[in-house]
């Protein structure tokens, strides 16, 4: 039979959650009144209540080897896709053919879901818009698509491959 927590601890499952909460709640309102500080202690007791009844997955990190190269990959692309993005834009509207591709996942890990999902957002003319429930399939939609199966290809070994091997 595991001990019960006491009160203190079930009102404040984490206390730096809370302070944190109280802290960006006076630095965001417009006054440093009593009436503020107030509510933000009130949503310092309950954001992290809520917070506390989520399901934690907690990353896993496995090698950190490619970490270097990716970081390299992401960089290069951002900028040639900047300049491609800048080019179809300006370009005639016509000759855009913007669509949707859905991406099948190898990888199982969410915080390596979630770090692939922002790599392909901040490549201009990409940006993931959903994740299957069962998290096995990433809706992308792109500005310009040509050849889905080529993208989805290219996706697949420039940014999931890496994250795989950092989040196992």
């Amino acid at each position: 039979m595991s001990p019960r927590p006491s009160l203190l601890r079930r009102l404040f499952p984490s206390p730096v959650l809370s302070i944190t909460v109280v802290a960006f709640w006076m630095v965001m309102s417009a006054s440093f009144d009593l009436g503020q500080l107030l509510l933000g202690m009130l949503l310092g007791v309950v954001i992290p209540l809520f917070a506390a009844r989520l399901d934690r997955e907690f990353a896993r990190i496995g090698s950190l080897r490619p970490l270097p190269r990716l970081v390299g990959v992401m960089l290069w692309d951002i900028l040639l896709s900047n300049f491609r993005v800048a080019a179809q834009v300006l370009g005639p509207e016509r000759r855009l053919t913007p669509g949707f591709i859905w991406v099948p996942l190898d990888i199982g890990n969410i915080h390596g879901i979630a770090a692939l999902t922002s790599l392909i957002t901040l490549t201009p003319g990409t940006v993931s818009s959903a994740l299957s429930d069962d998290r096995r399939h990433l809706l992308v939609h792109v500005l310009h698509l040509e050849d889905p199966q080529a993208l989805i290809a290219e996706i697949k070994s420039r940014y999931e491959a890496p994250l795989m091997e950092i989040f196992p």
